[in-house]
Formats: structure tokens, C-alpha cells, sequence
């Protein structure tokens, strides 16, 4: 029985909390939120699948996104028109399929070599496919994109669809089918190999194996999954355009599956969570959240470069240990000059976008519910005074917990 909670226990809890999640957080709001947390996770782990498990850097994997989105629509507005009889439960594998014919072709045109030759060569692909969706309007839509009505006749399970929290639970299931898939495909043969070619394909060439051939695999697979997934966005926002092909989104992936962490399975999923949160809930109160979202980014890069999930798994050894309460004061700590420093740039650069954005400068601005004149001396001074007085604090707990961190190694080094 343990041995079955520990190899089931955690796909059970993630089934009940994607269940749950929708009772708890009823508006619909919280339902869109979930429902593109869910398209999201599916994308970074596509994205891992080619950086994270095959060391292929790309900067145009929306390109399987938006296709397999846009073969979706169209096949949605066929279900729709009664031609093709395909319940709507199965259309997000169309867009896998899409994905599988595109990333067969450019996987193989692309994965002769991996580094910056593949970087470079996805970079191309992108823009390629981004220029011609203006270019093809009888496939693309043009500026406007093409629409479809979810609500179809043919379905397997006798949802409508045309509630979101049917929708949110749809998602949800191919979610879960999709991570299972991809955690399953990092067990097999193909997902040690892909790791052997990542790290050194010399030596996995020597013993038999063709680099190229199992790049173009691992990136035909991958972009299968980011089909799948813009095949749900098509269901999702029942229209797709062609910034779905451009460099935002590839950009916003790569950001997702760096900032969760690469080196981890879950890593991705982290990220996909943390950036769709942010995307979509500071876009609606600052119009800062790119300068905020971008200092994460340099942030993780520099400091915490295996991500969210190295920054988890850094400290497993420790709590098994049963050393963690160790640690927490010295975390405790070292928290509070951190956020001492952060509102200093927040304000800083709050009172920055109100003077440039704002229509009229001399209103107030208001923040943490509090209204000030931006232009005063005295905001600025005081936005510079807790930059200067978190920093210096930072730096002294940041002694403190390097030195707790070296006490709990001795201690765990003396334990064995």
C-alpha cells in the first residue's frame, strides 16, 4: 500500500485538486484563470521536452501552438457546419496532428545540430510562419483572425460546452492525459537517449545512435503537445489570430519553462502557473507587470538558475533530514529587507510609468492606498531611503543565511 501512495499518490491529489480548484474559486474570472493555467502547463512541458530533456534552445515553438490552433478552428467551424463528424472532446487532437506534421518537417530541417545553430534556425521558422500568416488569409484570417462556436451538436459526454466551468474541466482532463504522457515519455528508451544526445552526442553517436534522428523525434513529439494545446485555445477563446504564431508567446514559454525550472519535470508546470498568474492579474492593476515580470526573469537567471523547482529540491535533503527549522529564522529574516527593497523600486517605478503614461502627471497617484504627488521630492526620497536601507539589511541576513546553510551541511555531513 505505500508503495502504491508513493507511485499514484501524487496523480490522484493533482486529479482532486484540478477538481476542486472550480468549487473554490467560483468567479469567472478564477474559471478563465484555471483554464489558461491548464493550456499553459501543456505548452512548458512541450517546451521542456526540447530544452529541458533534448538541450534544443528554441525561440519559435508558438509556431506548433498557433498552427495546431488554427487546424482546430477550422475544424471546429466543420463540426459546427455538420461536414466532419468529430466529437468536440477529440479536437484538440487535430491540433496535435498539426503540430506532428509541422514539427516533422522543420524538426528535421532544424536539429542537424543543436546550440546556437538550432536557436538561430527556430528563430527563422518563426518569423517565417509569423510573416505568412498575413500573407495566407484563406488559412490564417488575416489581421482578424478566424472565429468558431464551441457549442456543437456532437459530443461524447453531453456537455454544451458553452459554460466556462465545462470548458475549465475539459481542459483539465487533457491537462492531466498530456502531463502523464510526457512524464511516461521521460521514462522510455527515447527519453534516456534524448538526455544522452542533450549531454553529449558524440559519445551517444559512438555508441550507435543518430543525434539527428532522435532530436527530430523528441522535437516531432514535442510539438505535438503544443498543438494540442492550441487546440484548446481554439476551444478555450473560440477565436485564434495570428499573434498566436509570433514571437510573444515563444518568448512567454521560454520565460515559463526558466523560470519553473528546466531540470526538473515539474519545473515547467511551476512557471506555467506563476506566469499566466501574473499575465493575467498585474496586467490589470499596474502597467508596469513587463518590468516586473522581466526583473523576475534576470532575477531566477542570476541567482536561482535551476528555477522554482532547484530552489524546491535544494532543500529535500534538508527536510528529510529534519533540518528545515534551521533554516526558517535565517528565511525569516532575510524576508523582510526584501520587501522593504521591493516596494522602494515598486514606487520608484510606479511614480516612473504615472509621469510618462499618465494623462494628466499632477493627479495623484495612488499606491497601497495611499495618494501622493508623484513629482514630490519627498516620494522619490523616500522610494531611494528604502532601497538603500533594504539593500544593506539584505546583505547583512544575507551572512546569516549562508551561515545557517553551512551549519545544517556539517550537520547533515556528520550524520553520515
Amino acid at each position: 500500500m505505500p508503495i502504491l501512495i508513493r507511485r499514484y499518490g501524487i496523480w490522484a491529489a493533482a486529479m482532486v485538486l484540478c477538481g476542486v480548484l472550480p468549487l473554490i474559486f467560483k468567479s469567472s474570472f478564477s474559471i478563465s484563470l484555471l483554464s489558461q493555467m491548464g493550456i499553459a502547463i501543456i505548452f512548458a512541458l512541450s517546451y521542456n521536452m526540447l530544452l529541458g530533456h533534448g538541450g534544443m534552445l528554441s525561440f519559435g515553438h508558438a509556431v506548433y501552438l498557433g498552427l495546431g490552433g488554427f487546424l482546430a478552428m477550422h475544424a471546429l467551424n466543420r463540426i459546427g457546419g455538420g461536414t466532419l463528424p468529430l466529437p468536440l472532446e477529440l479536437l484538440p487532437l487535430v491540433g496535435g496532428m498539426a503540430g506532428v506534421l509541422a514539427g516533422a518537417v522543420f524538426g528535421w530541417l532544424s536539429t542537424d545540430r543543436a546550440g546556437t545553430t538550432f536557436a538561430l534556425i527556430s528563430l527563422g521558422i518563426g518569423e517565417l510562419i509569423a510573416a505568412s500568416a498575413l500573407m495566407l488569409p484563406s488559412f490564417f484570417g488575416g489581421e482578424e483572425g478566424i472565429a468558431g462556436n464551441r457549442m456543437v451538436k456532437m459530443t461524447l459526454t453531453g456537455f454544451k460546452f458553452g459554460k466556462s466551468i465545462e470548458v475549465y474541466y475539459l481542459i483539465a482532463c487533457w491537462m492531466l492525459i498530456s502531463v502523464a504522457l510526457m512524464y511516461l515519455l521521460t521514462k522510455t528508451p527515447l527519453g534516456r537517449v534524448a538526455n544522452a544526445v542533450r549531454d553529449n552526442p558524440e559519445r551517444a553517436a559512438f555508441i550507435g545512435y543518430n543525434p539527428r534522428s532522435v532530436r527530430t523525434i523528441q522535437f516531432t513529439l514535442a510539438a505535438f503537445f503544443a498543438g494540442l494545446a492550441g487546440g484548446l485555445f481554439a476551444i478555450n477563446y473560440e477565436i485564434i489570430t495570428a499573434e498566436t504564431v509570433g514571437a510573444n508567446p515563444s518568448g512567454s514559454v521560454l520565460m515559463m519553462t526558466y523560470i519553473g525550472g528546466v531540470g526538473h519535470f515539474f519545473g515547467p508546470i511551476l512557471g506555467a502557473v506563476l506566469v499566466t498568474f501574473m499575465q493575467q492579474s498585474l496586467a490589470g492593476i499596474t502597467h508596469a507587470w513587463l518590468l516586473y515580470f522581466g526583473l523576475l526573469f534576470v532575477i531566477m537567471v542570476l541567482w536561482a538558475p535551476n528555477g522554482l523547482a532547484g530552489l524546491i529540491m535544494i532543500h529535500e535533503p534538508v527536510w528529510k533530514a529534519g533540518l528545515l527549522k534551521r533554516l526558517l529564522p535565517a528565511y525569516l529574516a532575510i524576508l523582510v529587507p526584501t520587501l522593504v527593497m521591493f516596494t522602494g523600486v515598486m514606487i520608484l517605478v510606479e511614480i516612473n510609468y504615472h509621469l510618462s503614461l499618465s494623462i494628466n502627471p499632477d493627479e495623484p497617484l495612488t499606491l497601497f492606498g495611499i495618494a501622493f504627488n508623484a513629482k514630490s521630492p519627498i516620494a522619490w526620497a523616500l522610494a531611494i531611503v528604502l532601497i538603500a536601507v533594504g539593500f544593506y539589511f539584505f546583505r547583512r541576513m544575507g551572512r546569516w543565511v549562508n551561515q545557517s546553510w553551512n551549519e545544517v551541511t556539517q550537520l547533515m555531513k556528520g550524520d553520515r
